[in-house]
């Protein structure tokens, strides 16, 4: 009777989608799936009523590493015979109710991290000031949120009491308080990217009145409905197949979502875009490599550079008094072939300065030209207004990847300052006064002095705060050891000297770059690339607080208020922590 029973409760394993279950399945999941010591139940499952064969075969298809499920690569047709045979399982159970609740939000709040940089000038520096250099002593660890991805490079956004951070190709909103998840949005990584966008790696969403917008692994913008995490919109950012990727995270400049793509070290026609936020309609696209006899196609020898590299994987920087934003891009491709791209090579390694209502270029300054070391200028573009020799100036700050630390005229683009942040810097003497380097070596070190991870400019000690390599010294190692050694330095903007600076203990190691906070508390807060969370008197560097997160950090903090209390977060490993007084 059993043996019945259970023949009517279920569909027959002998059927053909029930077959291939039974042959991929039943050993964790139960013959009758009804769930072993080894897996839950996938039968008469609330959490699984009401999902679409479609949503349950990404499931079966990413699985859930964290929890010991793997992920499966069967053929399609065996795949839609489990998916279909799940849902089958399923059909009029009722729908679990939503963990969590709905997102709600009002008018942005004083204290919140609105953008990737907290502010849309690119500038990592905050008012607030709650936590200080009295204070810090008592920061602690409030809540964790783990992600099941070892290797977390988003900053979090925050916004009236609600946090948003990603993993690949998944975004959270969790309560900021608490850590607790609202809701969740996931989708599988997408197979054959190459880069690190095969690797899973995001930087964090944007978000504007009712959206939450993403940059998926495979370069398509996507805007979730920020109550539920539903998809609103999808569009995909390339206009033809390349090598293209997406990481960053989006900049939202009034009713618009700006958006760049990775893949220049594996050949793409680089691009900046920009979309209407309300339906993801393209307003314009901005190609960082020219076609022929475009302006800039003059310095590219050789054949035509239809994916001659640029990438455009960093957020850039806006400045709302003149609507211009500026946009750093990536490398050249080949890198470090050149036979067939003599010339400039123009617009890589470069900062665009181009007008947000239509992507025209305003003007351009390129670090590199030329560049046979992978020396992306894709470092941030900091704004700030300060007087600067004498004169009230719109400046903007660069701490490049060639080792040379820039101040422009973020309104003409005229070159102010460009001084060595390195003891030594073997590929150029120095910068010239027509903006050129003077190259010694174009296949000379350094090629990783600074990198993507944030910086920040604090007005009350008018220091430069970033994490640098001290490349050029030292005996090349084997990855993922890289040369030299790793400083957090502050440098004086007006002269370029290094004020004061850290040594950071340990090996440096390959793509563990850890941004910086500078906030009004008089504080500068970094990731310790090889583990640890520290805060350092910006005016001395002196060490005022560390946290042991004995993981490497790759990530750039920020910090926020819920209910009148300051918080800093940042991602180190796995997890999202967040820390509080």
């Amino acid at each position: 009777m059993r043996l019945i029973a259970g023949l009517i409760a279920l569909p027959l394993l002998a059927a053909s989608d029930g077959s291939v279950f039974a042959d991929h399945c039943a050993g964790c999941h139960g013959s009758d799936a009804r769930g072993t010591g080894k897996a839950p139940g996938l039968a008469a499952n609330p959490r699984l009523a009401g999902q679409s064969a479609t949503a349950l075969r990404a499931v079966i298809q990413r699985g859930f590493p964290a929890s010991g499920m793997p992920a499966f690569d069967l053929p399609s047709a065996e795949m839609d015979a489990v998916a279909r045979y799940v849902r089958d399982l399923n059909a009029g159970m009722k729908p679990a109710a939503a963990l969590g609740s709905r997102v709600t939000w009002h008018d942005p709040q004083p204290g919140d991290w609105l953008t990737y940089n907290g502010n849309v000038n690119g500038n990592r520096y905050s008012e607030l000031k709650q936590i200080d250099t009295n204070s810090v002593g008592g920061l602690h660890l409030k809540w964790l949120f783990p992600i099941p991805y070892f290797g977390l490079e988003v900053t979090p956004l925050e916004a009236d009491g609600v946090m948003y951070v990603t993993g690949p190709n998944q975004v959270y909103a969790i309560d900021a308080a608490t850590g607790a998840q609202i809701w969740k949005y996931a989708r599988p990584q997408t197979h054959g990217l190459v880069g690190d966008a095969s690797l899973g790696t995001n930087r964090g969403v944007a978000i504007r009145d009712d959206r939450v917008f993403f940059v998926t692994d495979n370069a398509h913008l996507i805007a979730l409905e920020r109550a539920s995490g539903n998809l609103a919109w999808e569009t995909a950012m390339a206009e033809e197949p390349q090598h293209y990727g997406g990481t960053l995270a989006p900049l939202v400049v009034k009713d618009k979502v700006i958006v760049g793509v990775s893949g220049a070290d594996e050949g793409i026609r680089g691009f900046v875009a920009c979309y209407k936020a309300a339906t993801g309609e393209l307003v314009w696209r901005h190609w960082t490599v020219p076609r022929r006899g475009e302006p800039g196609s003059e310095t590219w020898k050789g054949s035509e550079p239809s994916m001659g590299g640029g990438s455009t994987w960093l957020t850039g920087s806006y400045d709302a008094a003149t609507d211009t934003l500026y946009w750093p891009t990536g490398n050249p491709f080949p890198d470090s072939e050149d036979a067939d791209r003599g010339g400039d090579n123009l617009y890589t390694d470069s900062i665009l300065a181009m007008n947000a209502a239509d992507g025209t270029l305003k003007w351009h300054y390129q670090f590199t030209p030329h560049d046979l070391r992978d020396r992306d200028a894709t470092e941030p573009p900091v704004l700030i207004d300060a007087d600067y020799l004498g004169r009230p100036r719109k400046l903007l700050l660069h701490a490049d990847r060639n080792g040379f630390f820039y101040v422009l005229d973020r309104v003409t683009g005229e070159l102010l300052l460009a001084k060595p942040f390195l003891r030594r810097v073997d590929w150029a003497a120095g910068i010239g006064a027509d903006g050129r380097p003077q190259v010694k070596d174009p296949g000379g070190c350094p090629d990783d002095a600074a990198n993507w991870s944030s910086t920040a400019y604090s007005p009350a000690t008018r220091l430069y705060y970033f994490l640098a390599l001290e490349e050029c010294v030292g005996e090349r190692m084997g990855y993922p050891d890289q040369t030299g050694q790793r400083y957090l330095r502050a440098v004086n903007i007006e002269t370029g000297a290094v004020t004061w600076e850290i040594a950071q203990p340990g090996p440096a190691k390959a793509k563990t770059w850890s941004g910086v906070l500078a906030t009004a508390g008089g504080l500068v807060f970094y990731g310790k690339p090889n583990g640890g969370f520290d805060t350092v008197d910006a005016r001395s560097g002196e060490t005022l607080w560390h946290f042991p997160t004995n993981t490497r950090m790759k990530a750039s903090p920020m910090t926020f208020t819920v209910s009148g209390k300051q918080y800093v977060a940042v991602a180190a490993g796995p997890n999202i922590l967040c820390f509080g007084l």
